[in-house]
């Protein structure tokens, strides 16, 4: 009776020691995942800032009455900033109302200066 009763207590001891390894394999797996999946690699926020500033760039290139020679596009997590300059002030609102219209942008700030046609 007694060997019954220690096969029993081995085995049991046996269950709860293998229900502890699967519970640990568990939750380092899903501890591991999750940082991955939380935040982008600044790697992959800088590809996605280039990106944006592109599809900005693009848009104000496609737009009437916009001269884009000098305007320079800075995006960072959907922020975007215009620099540079244009020849006249209804300009500066045609650049910032096409850059507030494209997929992306969540804010635009125009640091945009008007300068004389010839000037520098």
């Amino acid at each position: 009776m007694k060997a019954f009763s220690a096969i029993k207590m081995i085995g049991g001891a046996l269950v709860v020691l293998a229900s502890l390894n699967a519970y640990a394999q568990t939750s380092d797996a899903a501890a591991t995942a999750a940082p991955a999946a939380a935040a982008p690699s600044a790697k992959q926020t800088r590809a996605a800032n280039r990106a944006l500033q592109r599809k900005v760039r693009s848009t104000l290139a496609r737009t009437k009455g916009l001269t884009v020679g000098n305007i320079i596009v800075r995006a960072r997590d959907g922020a975007v900033t215009l620099e540079g300059s244009v020849p006249e002030q209804s300009q500066i609102e045609i650049a910032t109302n096409a850059a507030q219209g494209v997929a992306g942008v969540t804010s635009v700030k125009s640091a945009l200066t008007i300068r004389a046609v010839g000037g520098q």
